[in-house]
């Protein structure tokens, strides 16, 4: 007999509470949980076919070793100890920076970062490439500045704003809010608010927008920098606001003074009234602003996340309620990494800094294929399939395959598996005790900690599990007392008082913590990753202990206890915390704690953004006359984490979209084979002619291009992205602007 079970869904970072019916050990019946305070019963489709995501015909199931061209099973024991002694091989012969682990970055398994960093520091290195350094890295640097540490970000506080400014954001497709299709169709719907999309495309946003404003692709900051200049020319800033709460607004205004403004709007393809409107309701509503990877994967993107502050500073909308807020947090995505402290790595052939402590991932082919004594040679891979998510798939073919070492640990025989040395299986996240940190409520702080519910068909371990066995083969974890070991079958109180006695007595249990946690208190437990979440809950630091007075938990030394027991006993998830929801700006962390929109670094490139510039840089070439966005979002797609197709059987997924007068210059018709060609390569792909796509623009969406079962479906949009294409700053791809060229087969 089968029963119904509440989880969530671990394939995009909203987490929908999921209610799974198992049977036979297999997920066979989806729907939406009412009980999950955050998604109120609300799932979209890729949710709806999460089994897909479960159970597949690759999903791997035994340690592999690569020999010749083929893969051989081997056992644990011989895959962690040959590991074990490749790692102290390469670290010892070539230093610390030769190692980087790539991972911990996915839509719904957070707990394996612990260990993978861990490990990571453990050999001596900071390498750590995640997805946030792919797409988020400008935006988080900012922040950094603004607010004083890069994991105090910004976020909207839509529920009580009367306008929301959805920019380079398709939310009906591609969420990034709680419920987003609902709450923009609320937005759309009631006369009282008003939805403005800014927006190259009619998406399925724009559709239902009261506003769009459909600019020409990336001129956003350029739009942006227009739009002070125009509020600022008409006296509608927030004085008094920013007299009180920003710093550095007199060191920034120069630039705007003199700003031709109409002629900006021109080149971005708009009306000019139309503009100063809309500048006009930034200055008399109470509104917030979403903007996404059209803005952070596309031209400027550092400078446009900036101007984007600066726009929201003069118009009093940052730490205010109905504008953008600093959220609470569990855990944060990230520390804060300064590029400016000399002790901070950088990478060592391209130069780049970490943001949030992640380093770009569109570098890594160029440091390993790189010629210095101390470039990368050995990378851990786990949750990432960089060969299908990263830009340039023909640069990390090269790369990898120059490598002395490559593991990845993941839950299907992926395009990265397939060119490892090793390939580690691990459990999914319905296999396994996980979670993720993603703070996207204010102001509760939302946390949920699924719990296995299938049975692993196989040798499977959670990736946290891998790392400690890496970890304690290399010698990386200090000898564990029997008195530890035996407080771990007690209760978890007494455990804490003989686990703080050790760390008092080791001076290397504190960095290897979660690998301790994992071999004692994780045994009885039987996972890992929950005795790091106990572990995390002992420490909370006193923000969270105060947010989780607030909703409901005594303050005592028992509060960690408390918290962790209550995530036990409710598998739906829980406000496991509430945040000051009229005192945001208590949270600013900067040295005046006031936000500080003077960022040093970004004046010249704001000094020299002006439509002369923009157009001479913009000017069409000969060869690549179209604007490919790379990254269509759609409810077709979920990254890479659906290999089996046929979730999308009947459906229309993966095509070119193209307006039809481009169309119809180059005598293509809908549904014929087209070929994209661009600087880094070219694919054959299925044109769709729509009204929805911009003149002069097409799209491809990605996570498509996936081997499954010796078939390709849809095409791998990363073979036409270049990995040098990028933020000159902090090295984030430029996937909404890549130039590219059409053709008729």
């Amino acid at each position: 007999m089968g029963e119904w079970k509440k989880s969530g869904c671990v394939l995009c970072a909203q987490n929908c509470g999921l209610e799974l019916f198992i049977e036979n050990n297999r997920i066979e019946k989806v729907k939406g949980d009412k009980d999950n305070p955050r998604s109120r019963g609300y799932v979209c489709r890729k949710g709806m076919n999460v089994s897909y995501h479960q159970h597949h015909d690759q999903r791997l199931t035994h340690p592999l070793k690569k020999k010749g061209d083929a893969f051989v099973k081997i056992s644990w024991d011989e895959a962690i100890g040959e590991i074990a002694d490749k790692l102290k091989a390469i670290t010892g012969a070539h230093g610390p920076r030769s190692f980087a682990y790539m991972g911990g970055g996915g839509q719904g398994c957070h707990f394996e970062a612990a260990f993978g960093t861990s490990l990571m520091k453990g050999l001596g290195s900071r390498y750590h490439y995640n997805a946030v350094g792919q797409e988020f890295s400008g935006l988080f640097w900012v922040f950094g500045r603004v607010t004083g540490k890069q994991y105090n970000f910004l976020m909207p506080d839509e529920s009580r704003s009367d306008m929301l400014v959805a920019t380079g954001w398709n939310g009906m497709v591609s969420h990034q809010i709680p419920r987003a299709p609902l709450v923009l169709r609320e937005f759309s719907k009631d006369p009282a608010r008003i939805l403005l999309v800014i927006d190259p495309r009619k998406s399925e946003t724009a559709e239902i927008a009261d506003i769009h404003l459909a600019l020409r692709p990336g001129t956003d900051a350029l739009l942006t920098k227009a739009m002070i200049a125009i509020i600022l020319r008409n006296g509608w800033e927030k004085r008094e606001y920013i007299e009180k709460y920003v710093s550095g607004f007199d060191q920034v205004r120069a630039h705007f003074t003199d700003f031709d403004a109409k002629s900006a709007v021109a080149f971005c393809e708009l009306d000019y009234d139309k503009v100063v409107e809309v500048c006009g309701l930034f200055t008399t509503r109470n509104w917030s602003m979403h903007p996404d990877l059209g803005i952070y994967m596309n031209r400027h993107s550092t400078l446009a996340s900036y101007l984007h502050n600066v726009l929201m500073a003069v118009c009093g909308r940052l730490a205010v309620p109905g504008g953008n807020i600093i959220p609470g947090t569990l855990m944060p995505l990230g520390g804060h990494s300064d590029e400016r402290d000399e002790k901070t790595w950088r990478t060592v052939e391209t130069n780049f800094p970490p943001v949030l402590g992640y380093y770009p991932p569109n570098a890594m082919p160029e440091e390993i294929l790189s010629d210095k004594p101390d470039r990368l040679r050995a990378v851990c891979v786990s949750g990432a399939n960089p060969l299908r998510s990263f830009a340039d798939t023909t640069a990390y073919e090269r790369a990898f395959a120059r490598l002395d070492l490559l593991v990845t640990s993941e839950l299907a025989m992926t395009e990265t598996a397939a060119l490892s040395h090793y390939v580690l299986p691990a459990r999914s996240g319905y296999e396994s005790w996980d979670g993720t940190f993603f703070p996207l409520t204010f102001p509760e702080i939302y946390f949920q900690m699924r719990r296995p519910l299938v049975e692993p068909d196989g040798e499977q371990l959670e990736v946290g599990e891998i790392y400690t066995r890496i970890a304690d083969a290399m010698g990386l974890i200090p000898a564990i007392p029997d008195s530890l070991h035996e407080a771990a079958k007690g209760p978890r109180a007494a455990f804490g008082a003989e686990l703080m006695k050790f760390a008092m007595s080791e001076p290397r249990a504190l960095k290897g913590m979660p690998f301790i946690l994992a071999k004692t208190l994780g045994k009885t437990l039987g996972s890992g990753n929950l005795a790091a979440l106990w572990g995390m809950l002992m420490t909370a630091p006193k923000l969270l202990r105060e947010n989780a007075v607030r909703a409901g938990f005594k303050d005592s030394p028992l509060m960690g206890e408390e918290i962790f027991q209550a995530v036990l006993d409710h598998p739906e998830g829980l406000w496991i915390g509430k945040c000051d929801p009229d005192d945001n700006m208590s949270l600013v962390t900067t040295e005046d704690k006031k936000l500080n929109v003077y960022a040093p670094e970004m004046q010249d490139w704001l000094r020299d953004l002006d439509t002369a510039s923009e157009k001479r840089a913009m000017e069409p070439g000969a060869e690549f006359p179209l604007i490919l966005n790379a990254g269509r979002h759609m409810s077709m797609n979920a990254n890479t984490l659906m290999r089996n197709p046929e979730w999308n059987s009947g459906k229309r997924a993966c095509t070119l979209a193209m307006h039809p007068d481009d169309a119809a210059e180059r005598g293509l018709a809908d549904g014929e084979k087209v070929r994209v060609r661009t600087q880094a390569g070219q694919v054959d792909v299925e044109l769709e002619v729509t009204e929805a796509a911009r003149r002069g623009q097409v799209i491809i969406p990605h996570g498509f291009g996936l081997d499954y079962n010796g078939n390709v479906y849809g095409v791998n949009v990363n073979r036409l992205t270049k990995n040098t294409h990028r933020d000159h700053f902090l090295g984030t791809p430029l996937h909404r602007y890549v130039p590219c060229r059409v053709e008729k087969l």
